[in-house]
């Protein structure tokens, strides 16, 4: 039996414990015990730490897996092509580790490729005026590593600053903050498989956010409202942006905006999946393009095998964040119970406040064919 190394063993890494199982891999699974629900399902856990780079590469020297894989987690890359690098596996260059977990790195280079980013700066301190004095509010300001929408906030002029910055540097690794021009528009997400740099664009989706200031999600619909010649175009974008973050081999999440005017804006581009159960759940419910397989058959060397198929279903993650949101839930799946997929534990409504995704009191995941009743979900309410 082949060996499959996962890195990574929380909720949204459970379909992909699940698919290995499936495909028959024996699967070495690595991460720390707490809320390491994929546990429960590996043939063999270690409970250590994601960071444990070279813990995990002297274990795996042992193991000599197939591929080393993980889904969703920016983190997790780096760990992943540690391994698969030292272990002489397929994985991205190194150069690819870290401007795509960067986003002042990724910002340059976009900008040394031609590909248009907003202007930008990058501080481990407050910024003084006359540094952003040719910037034009709003601004965004995020950590430069993190993901999952934590100490992101707009601002709207120089008092907001500080605080903003300061949340931002607490919320990085690297303490560090990048400060860029607002972009107004909606905003979509691109999922993507590629194999010895080619590309295969499988899906696009809308994301539906809080707003400012933290804009944090509050779901995700497939397939996106975007027309087939803004889908041509846009994926000729994101392709050549993927070759300039020289993602090679495996899944990658494009962040984007679409202007007023209709011009696409790219924030951010993961080597993974996109989270939120989008590249786990919603590609396959909406596509049937099975994508996890891909994933783990670029990482074991193999070409993935795409089919393009039919739409099947609009396919949709809402998540919950007051008692609104769960009479949502309630509501659709009684009138709607052959279209819930699944639903998460939910926690006690109101027991915390909401500040970033990991914060969100749980989710529901459904499908339906009927693309006014998926938009209804996501129509704001009191």
């Amino acid at each position: 039996m082949e060996k499959l190394v996962i890195i990574g063993a929380g909720e949204f890494q459970l379909p992909l414990i699940q698919k290995a199982k499936s495909l028959n891999y024996e699967t070495h699974v690595f991460a720390w015990e707490e809320g390491a629900v994929g546990k429960k399902i590996a043939d063999y856990f270690y409970p250590i730490s994601i960071t444990e780079k070279q813990e995990i590469l002297d274990i795996c020297k042992k193991i000599q897996p197939k591929g080393v894989v993980s889904i969703g987690s920016d983190l997790a890359v780096l760990t992943v092509n540690y391994i698969a690098r030292n272990l002489g596996l397929v994985c991205n260059p190194k150069e690819s580790d870290l401007i795509t977990t960067n986003k002042f790195l990724m910002r340059e280079t976009f900008q040394n490729n031609s590909i248009p980013v907003p202007k930008f700066i990058k501080t481990d301190r407050l910024v003084q005026e006359k540094e952003i004095e040719d910037f034009t509010y709003p601004l965004i300001v995020k950590p430069t590593d993190r993901s999952g929408s934590r100490g992101i906030t707009k601002i709207e002029n120089l008092k907001e600053m500080n605080s903003a910055i300061s949340e931002a540097i607490k919320n990085s690794f690297e303490n560090c903050a990048i400060v860029e021009e607002y972009i107004e528009g909606d905003e979509y997400s691109c999922e993507c498989i590629s194999f010895e740099g080619k590309h295969t664009c499988l899906s696009f989706t809308k994301k539906f956010t809080t707003g400012a200031p933290h804009f944090i999600e509050t779901g995700h619909l497939e397939p996106s409202d975007l027309s087939n010649n803004q889908i041509k175009n846009f994926t000729q974008d994101i392709f050549k942006a993927l070759d300039a973050l020289k993602i090679n081999y495996g899944a990658s999440h494009c962040e984007f905006k679409v202007t007023p005017n209709g011009e696409m804006r790219i924030i951010e581009i993961g080597a993974r999946m996109g989270g939120d159960c989008i590249g786990s759940h919603l590609v396959n419910l909406s596509t049937s393009h099975d994508y996890i397989k891909m994933v783990i058959d670029v990482a074991c060397g193999n070409k993935p095998i795409i089919v393009q198929p039919p739409l099947i279903n609009y396919a949709f993650i809402k998540f919950i964040f007051n008692d609104s949101d769960l009479k949502c839930m309630t509501l659709f799946k009684e009138n709607n119970p052959d279209s819930i997929k699944f639903i998460s534990e939910i926690e006690n409504i109101n027991s915390h406040e909401i500040v970033d995704s990991s914060t969100r009191f749980g989710y529901f995941i459904g499908t339906t064919r009927d693309k006014d009743l998926a938009y209804s979900l996501f129509k704001k309410r009191d």
